[in-house]
């Protein structure tokens, strides 16, 4: 990697998480927090890339999962950059999801070694 700064999105409907997430990883990266998903799509429609993109499978909008397949059809490859948060719990559905997706998960109450660790691996 050496000390490429990658661009990393977090979308929670959190702000403080958002802002949490931010101080983390801005040490070394470029970091975009959305609040919503709408906010996210949006950023993708204008053309925005990201390397990485962080964000709550459970919004009250629009779900990481409808976030998800909004992505595979609007930027394929940005679906797989996605790696999901979340809250311990979570329906059936969501876990099923999970588990047919390649993508990484990681629990809201990470610590920050945890986080460090799904995001760069996501960035190799």
């Amino acid at each position: 990697m050496g000390n490429h700064r990658a661009n990393a999105l977090i979308v929670d409907d959190e702000p403080m998480l958002g802002t949490a997430i931010r101080r983390i990883l801005s040490q070394e990266h470029d970091v975009t927090v959305a609040t919503s998903a709408m906010q996210a799509i949006q950023l993708i429609r204008d053309g925005k890339r990201f390397d990485v993109i962080l964000f709550d499978l459970m919004m009250p909008e629009m779900t990481g999962m409808d976030l998800h397949a909004e992505m595979l059809k609007l930027a394929p490859e940005q679906a797989r950059k996605m790696i999901f948060m979340t809250g311990g719990a979570f329906s059936a559905e969501a876990a099923e999801f999970l588990h047919s997706i390649p993508n990484p998960s990681i629990e809201k109450l990470f610590k920050t070694a945890a986080l460090w660790q799904v995001v760069q691996d996501k960035l190799k």
